[in-house]
């Protein structure tokens, strides 16, 4: 077969007037292999353009975002390593940069498609689940476990990858048996320098099991309000309720106490407070109080309260409780009706508000010596 294609290669160098020589014919072998691979990725997206063109393939549109580049490198590499298999041995002896040159270029090509196909996969997996939706409990926590698990195969992969391009080299094995021989002193040394990192992974591991947060889990960090946007190997960023992003090492929510208010349930019970005059009926401010909740969407209707809560000399302190299905929710909910109330107050009892400033001011005002 070797003999064959040399014949094959020699004959049209030979028609294009050179003079056919081993090296010559060798290269010339390498060169149409790599022009072959790349006719392959040029017919295969041109494929795969018209069937999306035709009809609308998900799986397809996945293909060509994440591996489009990916299979552009793969596929000529692969091509040249099967060319330098088939070239004779004089040829590779005289030219064992090829040789070497085609085992990593495949190796660093056939990682990188590995990697993108598992993107695609976990998008295939994940692409009919709606996490935006606090209720979805169970599909948060598919969906958090699957994209961490992505994050461990990916990271074997480029370990495997790796260690395959240095035992390719013949310098790489004696290194790997030096470290193999002090094998207990490096691990120590590693084991000191990378603890955090094997803290953070091992946290990692822990709450993608365990689930103390999910993505979309609106939580309060820092005494700040916001929600999980990503959970990464060693960090979680949070995504703050005015679009600030907060980024926390992943031990953060293993070893330190903070509340996630979708863990279980994401409805709130909001609570708003009027610091009215005594003069005030409170059962007229609780049937406005039903009235207004009652016409909001936004009430979920499980828990509603109204009571005075706390007395001062010169006012009282009325607590408003609403349910609400979520956080923002149960935090429009609140500016609902306490603007309501506020302005009912003022139209229905205008002398409450008043008095109140009177007393105050009277309190503010010198005493006579």
């Amino acid at each position: 077969m070797q003999q064959q294609v040399e014949s094959w290669i020699r004959a049209i160098v030979r028609w294009f007037g050179y003079v056919p020589n081993r090296d010559l014919s060798g290269w010339v072998l390498l060169t149409t292999a790599v022009v072959l691979g790349l006719a392959v990725d040029l017919v295969v997206t041109q494929l795969i353009r018209f069937i999306v063109r035709r009809r609308a393939f998900q799986t397809l549109d996945f293909l060509k975002t994440h591996v489009r580049w990916a299979f552009w490198a793969f596929v000529p590499s692969l091509f040249f390593l099967l060319a330098t298999n088939i070239q004779p041995e004089r040829f590779l002896r005289r030219h064992p940069i090829a040789d070497k040159t085609a085992e990593v270029l495949f190796l660093i090509t056939a990682t990188w498609l590995s990697i993108t196909l598992l993107k695609v996969g976990e998008l295939i997996v994940i692409r009919q689940y709606d996490t935006t939706k606090d209720v979805n409990l169970s599909q948060r926590k598919f969906v958090t476990q699957v994209r961490f698990a992505r994050r461990l195969v990916a990271i074997g992969i480029i370990i495997v990858g790796v260690s395959l391009i240095l035992i390719s080299f013949q310098g790489s094995r004696k290194v790997g048996l030096s470290v193999l021989t002090s094998a207990g002193v490096v691990s120590v040394v590693i084991g000191f320098a990378a603890q955090k990192t094997l803290a953070n992974l091992l946290a990692g591991i822990q709450i993608a099991f365990n689930q103390q947060i999910r993505l979309d889990d609106a939580v309060v960090v820092e005494k700040e309000w916001g929600r999980i946007e990503e959970i990464n190997l060693t960090s979680v960023i949070v995504r703050l309720w005015d679009r600030r992003r907060l980024i926390l090492p992943i031990t953060y929510f293993v070893e330190t106490p903070f509340e996630n208010w979708t863990r279980s349930d994401a409805s709130i019970i909001g609570a708003i407070f009027l610091y009215l005059d005594y003069n005030v009926p409170v059962d007229k401010i609780r049937e406005k109080a039903r009235e207004i909740a009652e016409n909001d969407p936004l009430w979920t209707g499980e828990s509603f309260a109204v009571q005075v809560t706390d007395t001062t000399p010169t006012c009282i302190q009325v607590r408003v409780l609403a349910s609400a299905p979520d956080a923002p929710s149960a935090f429009d909910l609140r500016c609902h009706l306490r603007e309501q109330l506020i302005a009912f107050i003022r139209d229905e009892y205008p002398q409450s508000l008043p008095q109140t400033r009177l007393m105050l001011a009277e309190e503010l005002r010198p005493k006579e010596v």
